[in-house]
């Protein structure tokens, strides 16, 4: 029988609060104390998963080695705890219902009438479950989508409310994340929104343990008190999260509030030793004191919501600290690009990266950017969209190919430089069918790519279903832009480029996805380094 402990964080008063930041907070804290932790998301919306949804909708999909399209906050637990999340670390209702009506549909309940409660619920503790019974993790900390007294989330608060009673109260516990809202008119903190949330909580029967309160400003010792004695929690279990500099302060701030220690003594656990986050300070006073500044523009045509390219923007910040260079972002919309403008909108920058994305709008402002940074000699990186936008503005301006395009945009070109992969000819179903997860990649040693990695075999992220047109390959590389990486199975060209150029690389695979604060990407940190060079000129 497994002896997994289950952490809960659920929000109240107002979505986006960071219950994601504190989960992984906490979990760097537990993890760094020695144990064996591990994060899920419980989404509460009825999409099996997030790869249909617009990035306006629910902002970046994040990708697992094993294929996984889920939520951005696995981003976020990856990225503090340095462990690969999977397919069982993000959970939501679509998963849900599909998997209890394919039960239903093979008679698997015997003839009974199919409710929430029990047969719902019994699939959502299935789920929190799956990952503590691998015997892998002594904790396992699951945090539950959307705000308590949404009427998507109540079946989640009801299966917490099960598996508290089954599991016992050392075994299993709850971390409410609320808001303590400052009135300036006024003049002080109010805490009724967190009464009402916990309130809301408690009529579903969960009666939190541990009170986590964002806030702008301190929350004085009478605030604490007042607020353990509406919500029924003792005063040294309510905990302080004010707003920081940047979300990797996070962790110092839960271990100076002692929310790791308040969680030990809950669920009855020894300390295997003190919080050791030298190499995350490390990290932090890198990223906070640069010495050095570059711009790269990121061209993309979801930048009004800047979660959409999350993990792009984490990986320029893990890889800026490892120059100890401060990467300033200017975002630039790729519709926004004309034949007229464009040299005026990337003027200035150190290095220019070409977004991911699907679909054809915005795709000749790409080709505009990446004609600019090929003929001005700026550092060039190209993710999965991005990488093509290259092999076709390549196609188009150095072997004169007119109209040279993907099969994505223009079913009729002359010249597919990009076309459907031939797995995905007869794929009618959008959600999970795209080329999905780790695939290895083998690299050329003499390229530049090589040297970031400096391995010959690597394994990165997918996520599309166009790829590079083999049939192109002779003529592009005798051009001058070299498949640098192939998929050693298939022969896909995973990796292009220029030779001559002082750096561009085009990657069809996402490496955004693979960076933690512990290990920045090898692309990323000599993108940056490039970029650094060429501010230097």
């Amino acid at each position: 029988m497994s002896n997994t402990k289950y952490v809960f964080v659920t929000g109240g008063v107002t979505s986006s609060l960071g219950k994601g930041i504190i989960a992984a907070s906490l979990a760097k804290l537990l993890q760094q104390r020695g144990f064996s932790v591990t994060i899920q998301k419980l989404d509460p919306y009825i999409n099996i998963d997030p790869g249909t949804l617009n990035p306006y909708e629910h902002g970046e999909c994040y990708v697992t080695d094993d294929g996984a399209e889920t939520d951005l906050d696995l981003g976020h637990y990856e990225r503090f705890l340095n462990i690969p999340t999977s397919q069982a670390n993000n959970v939501t209702t679509g998963k849900i219902y599909q998997s209890v009506i394919n039960k239903e549909r093979k008679g698997a309940f015997l003839g009974k009438t199919v409710q929430v409660i029990p047969h719902i619920t019994d699939e959502i503790k299935r789920r929190i479950q799956l990952l503590g019974e691998t015997g892998d993790y002594d904790i396992v900390i699951t945090e539950i989508g959307g705000t308590v007294g949404d009427i998507e989330s109540l079946p989640y608060v009801e299966s917490v409310r099960q598996m508290l009673w089954e599991k016992g109260e050392d075994n299993a516990i709850v971390i409410h994340l609320t808001l303590v809202p400052y009135l300036a008119a006024a003049g002080e903190l109010k805490t009724k929104p967190t009464q009402h949330s916990v309130k809301m909580l408690m009529q579903s029967g969960v009666s939190p343990d541990i009170l986590v309160c964002r806030t702008e400003h301190e929350i004085s010792d009478d605030i604490k008190r007042k607020l353990a004695l509406f919500c029924n929690v003792k005063q040294e279990d309510v905990i302080q999260s004010i707003d920081a500099e940047t979300i990797y302060d996070v962790p110092n701030l839960m271990l100076e509030q002692g929310l790791d220690t308040v969680v030990l003594n809950k669920l009855k656990l020894s300390s295997k030793g003190e919080p050791e986050l030298k190499l995350w300070n490390n990290f932090l006073q890198k990223h906070k004191n640069p010495t050095s500044e570059v711009e790269i523009a990121l061209i993309g045509k979801y930048i009004e919501l800047q979660d959409s390219y999350k993990s792009i923007t984490e990986a320029f910040i893990h890889a800026g600290s490892s120059n100890e260079t401060k990467v300033k972002v200017r975002w630039v919309h790729s519709e926004s690009l004309t034949p007229k403008n464009f040299e005026k909108k990337l003027k200035g920058v150190h290095g220019i990266l070409v977004a991911p994305g699907f679909g054809d709008r915005g795709i000749e402002g790409k080709i505009r950017a990446v004609q600019y940074a090929r003929e001005s000699n700026i550092p060039f990186f190209g993710i999965c969209l991005g990488m093509q936008m290259a092999v076709i503005e390549f196609a188009r301006n150095v072997l004169q190919l007119e109209n040279a395009s993907s099969t994505e945009m223009n079913k009729s070109t002359k010249h597919p430089v990009i076309n459907l992969m031939e797995s995905q000819e007869n794929v009618t179903e959008k959600g999970g069918t795209m080329r999905l997860g780790a695939w290895d990649c083998t690299l050329n040693k003499k390229s530049n790519v090589f040297k970031a990695y400096n391995s010959e075999t690597i394994s990165e992220r997918h996520r599309h279903r166009y790829e590079f047109n083999n049939e192109y390959l002779t003529q592009i590389e005798n051009a001058g832009m070299k498949a640098a990486g192939t998929n050693p199975k298939t022969g896909l060209v995973e990796v292009v480029e220029i030779t001559k150029h002082p750096w561009f690389v085009g990657v069809q695979y996402h490496p955004e996805y693979k960076s933690t604060v512990l290990k920045p990407h090898p692309l990323f940190v000599d993108f940056i380094k490039a970029a650094l060079k060429y501010s230097k000129q």
